[in-house]
């Protein structure tokens, strides 16, 4: 039995990885969590762990300059901290959750490959790299270093752009159809990954994803058919999306690409527990 601890208790990744775990691993893993206010985690010993999954952070809210120094302090510095703990602890494995978002957003059309270098375009995604570096610095034979990268993250009580999109489809009548990719994961798949990079104590950069990318026009018609609601999808505004795709934000949040080539998400082991439409159904139905 391997015993695991989640730093940031309530954090919608730690939640989902703790239910997947206890659901389908309770008799190889182990899961405790740990709070991150009040300093709750420094008084928890960590000796014990085999691995720390460190899920705590400030996710990607705020482009608000002010709130530079507080992204910095809780995505870098807090995570270099708890790294720290968990190395003079003898704990074996460090997982760190970062984010596809070190690499930039869509505005650069990006399909990413091995040889593409991290490039971030605000403090939420170079503050996720700094921690990455940081906690690089620590690993040796004893303290194996996982930074895990995934994309967008979607699943049942989940936040962000998926939550908009997913009103969207229930309501139009019609949708433009124009073909992107983008690379995304169901929390189970990304569940299902961190729980096989526990029980091989596997460590390095990883990128996991759906095994198929996902283009929005699809995801809409998708969301809209479990939900009754058939949209319907038309070319007639593609020109139009082509010269606004890499110049409007919001053209680029829902039409660019931004994905990972398959070949960087590459496993020895299959964590593709939920294919597209079933990660929908499982995202939407009650």
């Amino acid at each position: 039995m391997r015993r695991i601890l989640i730093t940031g208790a309530n954090s919608y990744v730690g939640n989902a990885f703790k239910q997947w775990v206890e659901a389908k691993h309770g008799d190889k893993i182990q899961v405790d969590t740990v709070g991150m206010k009040n300093r709750e985690w420094k008084e928890k010993s960590f000796v014990g762990y085999e691995a720390i999954l460190h899920a705590a952070g400030i996710a990607h809210v705020s482009t608000d300059k002010s709130m530079e120094e507080l992204y910095y302090e809780v995505n870098t510095d807090l995570t270099a901290e708890v790294a720290e703990k968990a190395k003079r602890d003898e704990v074996r494995q460090f997982i760190f959750l970062s984010s596809m978002i070190v690499y930039g957003d869509a505005s650069n059309a990006q399909m990413i490959t091995k040889d593409t270098e991290p490039k971030p375009t605000n403090f939420y995604g170079n503050s996720k790299l700094q921690a990455e570096k940081r906690i690089s610095q620590l690993a040796d034979a004893n303290f194996l270093v996982a930074n895990v990268r995934p994309p967008m993250i979607y699943g049942k009580g989940s936040k962000g752009n998926y939550i908009k999109l997913s009103g969207l489809a229930r309501k139009v009548p019609f949708f433009p159809e124009y073909k992107n990719r983008r690379s995304m994961i169901h929390v189970d798949n990304l569940s299902e990954f961190l729980a096989l990079l526990i029980l091989h104590e596997d460590h390095g950069t990883f990128h996991p994803q759906n095994a198929d990318y996902v283009c929005t026009s699809e995801l809409v018609k998708t969301i809209g058919s479990v939900h009754g609601n058939q949209v319907r999808t038309t070319g007639l505004f593609n020109g139009v999306i082509g010269k606004l795709v890499d110049k409007n934000m919001m053209m680029n949040k829902l039409f660019g690409d931004f994905a990972y080539a398959k070949e960087l998400s590459a496993y020895p082991h299959d964590y593709h527990v939920r294919n597209f439409y079933d990660s929908i159904v499982a995202t939407e139905v009650k």
